[in-house]
């Protein structure tokens, strides 16, 4: 089968690969589309990502397809059938998985992180993982699920109430859910930063109150002309320190401050305890996404959650190297690799 197979930084190699074997409780999946996250990015570029990655693998963990073929122990789903998956498959036995916390397994497998994923013409995965589709949500839509699970995760972690106020910095495909998760969740005003301009088109469409240039613009200035004058929540989406930094700065007191973006490992950024001390902020950061992929899939079925805006092309895996390796391709929008193009 075609796949795209990681052996090292700035080494992805596009090439025939053995077909995967379906274990008895494992499904085999036929691969329509497949999410490009930044963590493959990260792990491209020789950086860890969520789970230590060991080369050679297949990589890519937003994924959805058809079933091809079921092992013989497995009783819930069938061939044919549409699904897409949660890539984190824990033990349930360790300490962390029976003390509420098995995002922290410590045996897990990652589908496209620590075994083979979803950059390829097929995937095998245990049962427990798979999730069907609904009848209206596209193969794309349910590539989806999983970044919209981990974005339900840090949302549910930030407690926006009713009648807060919103700050998300970064407009790209995780900023994006955020503007709507946090609007869903009961916001009065949600703002924007970004600097592209069709990004912030695109978050107004998905009912952003108020768009923000960072770069072009005095951020605290356009706030305050827009009433938001004690931002209760801010949620940093691009991972570097500078916006972090910011995130601190725009916050007001009490407010929770959620690191979601994903920054190099070892970045640093500098903080004044004595502001945080006197705003009283809820440092967070939010790790992938226990338990809420069918709230997601459901918000995805059910139409109230827009995450075919965001998706900027649809690109066979021979594109993918390029999207991993240039930042002014992704700077468009979210990609998403089809095996069939």
């Amino acid at each position: 089968m075609k796949s795209a197979v990681f052996y090292g930084k700035h080494d992805l190699r596009v090439e025939e690969h053995e077909m995967p074997k379906v274990g008895p409780k494992d499904v085999l999946i036929q691969v329509k589309a497949c999410g490009v996250c930044g963590t493959d990015v990260h792990i491209y570029e020789g950086d860890k990502g969520a789970a230590e990655v060991t080369p050679p693998t297949i990589l890519g963990h937003e994924f959805s397809g058809v079933i091809a073929k079921v092992g013989e122990e497995v009783t819930e789903f069938q061939i044919g059938e549409r699904v897409c998956i949660d890539p984190n498959c824990y033990c349930g036995s360790c300490e962390p998985c029976r003390n509420g916390v098995a995002h922290y397994c410590q045996h897990m497998i990652g589908y496209g992180t620590t075994v083979n994923g979803g950059f390829a013409e097929y995937c095998a995965v245990n049962e427990r993982q798979v999730y069907r589709l609904g009848d209206h949500t596209t193969f794309e839509q349910g590539a989806m699920t999983e970044p919209v699970a981990c974005c339900l995760h840090g949302m549910d972690l930030c407690q926006v109430r009713p009648g807060h106020q919103v700050a998300v910095i970064g407009g790209g495909m995780i900023g994006l859910l955020m503007v709507q998760l946090a609007k869903l969740a009961g916001a009065a005003k949600v703002a924007l930063l970004e600097p592209v301009q069709s990004k912030r088109e695109v978050g107004r469409k998905l009912g952003a109150d108020v768009c923000i240039d960072p770069i072009r613009e005095d951020a605290k200035a356009r706030l305050k002309e827009a009433g938001m004058t004690w931002i209760n929540t801010v949620i940093e989406c691009v991972g570097r320190p500078s916006t972090i930094q910011q995130a601190i700065d725009l916050a007001g007191n009490k407010a929770v401050v959620m690191m979601f973006g994903l920054t190099k490992p070892d970045e640093t950024i500098s903080v004044k305890p004595f502001e945080i001390f006197q705003k009283e902020l809820e440092l967070k950061a939010s790790y992938i996404n226990p338990y809420t992929q069918k709230r997601a899939l459901d918000l995805i079925d059910s139409g109230r959650l827009d995450v075919s805006s965001m998706v900027y092309e649809v690109a066979g895996l021979d594109a993918l190297e390029d999207v991993l390796g240039k930042p002014e391709l992704r700077a468009n929008g979210k990609y998403i690799i089809s095996p069939e193009k």
